[in-house]
């Protein structure tokens, strides 16, 4: 197919056909996908069920979640101390060169 990300309902019967006794070399080559595919889909619905050790569907999702939140919020550091710099330069420091009074 040359597309990236399948339906999990298509993963889903790909691994029912797995499970029933087909080979996956001749899924593959009927659905024009790389056995290579079939046998990530496959380890990783192993991981899922605890079969094998791994992150869990899940866990990878929450992970995908937490380092998008972490990029952002570096962002947002980053901005906050450019930001801070810029008012430096503009604003003079307490008590400094004010005259008295």
């Amino acid at each position: 197919m040359g597309r990236r990300g399948y339906p999990p309902e298509f993963r889903r019967k790909v691994l029912d056909l797995i499970e029933a006794g087909r080979k996956v070399v001749d899924l593959a080559r009927d659905l024009d996908i790389s056995t290579q595919t079939i046998y990530t889909w496959r380890r990783q619905d192993r991981i899922d069920r605890g079969l094998e050790p791994g992150l869990t569907s899940t866990e990878k999702a929450e992970l995908v979640v937490a380092k998008r939140r972490i990029a952002e919020l570096e962002t947002e550091l980053q901005a906050t101390r450019r930001a801070i710099e810029l008012v430096r330069q503009v604003v003079p420091p307490k008590g400094g060169s004010r005259p008295s009074l």
